[in-house]
């Protein structure tokens, strides 16, 4: 898309030129005019198509975001394993000198230089069973010293490999969020040049209540969503100063003491399907075909939600656009 300074200046060109028709002249071959403008209505649709793409890639951010903090968490519990599988090995070698040692003493010089000369305790273990001078007893303890070996490289190769992998996921995604993010704030800049368009507008966490008719659960978990009205949207963030559309759903239903999980994927697997006629304040609903957006249900054909990133946490009807692209909705 061309941009403003670029159009101004071909409309600029366009009036020095004067009207073709009138005043006779050609253009040389080769010379295109810019292209038009767009509508307010494009920009609008533009920036409906890119948001919901959006929705897609935010969860998809959220997904290697969880995926990244378990294989960490994983690779944490690994490395303990790793220490305590240190110890047992820098033990085992420490009795692996002590025999080394006693052959010494014992004047059997070949199996001694056996012993100290193998850096690698596979090779050890390889060469063990020529090891004459050795008791059974000290044989059993060889092989676990090659066990322990074989053990500890394995798991710190398991806890290297998945986070690295989860890693590797996480700023994929976060490469790919980056990228809308772009291209939404170009088309908010866009839409900014329209008198009468909805612009974006500036973080207000001044909160509101909730006074439909929700009882239990469903109520505490309104009364949360609505304390946060007015607060920014921001990709992968759950508070408690922003939000986005999933993080706004799992600490409004967590303020009920009811755990979800972070994406509208796994949210959406949660607790029993309702239709739109059968919505009941609370109830958690779910957009586009990719469930890329959620909300919650208030009453009276509203929801309360995070939209997009640009706004803020806000109730809006249900009708006419957001109807269109309702999937299902889910009572936890």
């Amino acid at each position: 898309m061309a941009s403003n300074g670029g159009r101004r200046t071909a409309r600029r060109i366009a009036t020095g030129f004067g009207v073709v028709a009138a005043g006779g002249l050609i253009l040389p071959s080769g010379v295109a005019y810019a292209d038009p403008e767009p509508t307010q209505e494009d920009v609008e649709a533009k920036l409906d198509e890119l948001n919901q793409e959006a929705s897609s890639i935010v969860d998809e951010y959220n997904e290697a975001q969880e995926d990244y903090k378990a294989a960490k968490k994983k690779a944490d519990e690994l490395e303990e394993e790793v220490g305590d599988e240190q110890e047992k090995y820098d033990s085992l070698r420490d009795e692996v000198a002590d025999f080394a040692s006693a052959a010494y003493k014992s004047n059997d010089l070949d199996a001694t230089t056996t012993v100290l000369s193998v850096e690698e305790p596979e090779d050890l273990l390889d060469q063990s069973a020529d090891i004459s001078y050795l008791s059974e007893a000290q044989k059993t303890k060889l092989d676990e010293f090659g066990d322990s070996s074989e053990r500890l490289f394995k798991l710190k190769d398991e806890a290297d490999d998945a986070l690295e992998d989860a890693e590797e996921k996480k700023d994929e995604a976060k490469e790919k969020k980056d990228d809308v993010e772009e291209k939404i704030e170009e088309q908010e800049a866009l839409l900014a040049e329209f008198p009468d368009a909805d612009p974006a507008t500036e973080g207000d966490s001044s909160g509101g209540s909730y006074s439909g008719s929700a009882s239990g659960d469903a109520r505490a978990a309104l009364d949360f969503a609505y304390a946060q009205l007015g607060k920014p949207y921001v990709f992968g963030a759950a508070g408690p100063d922003s939000y986005d559309c999933s993080g706004l759903t799992m600490r409004a239903w967590g303020a009920a003491g009811v755990s979800l999980p972070r994406t509208t994927y796994g949210q959406a697997e949660v607790g029993s399907r309702v239709s739109y006629d059968a919505l009941q304040p609370g109830d958690i609903v779910f957009f586009f075909g990719d469930l890329g957006h959620a909300g919650l249900y208030v009453g009276n054909g509203q929801m309360i939600h995070a939209p997009r990133s640009g706004k803020n946490v806000e109730v809006v009807s249900m009708s006419g656009y957001w109807s269109g692209q309702f999937q299902f909705g889910v009572r936890p």
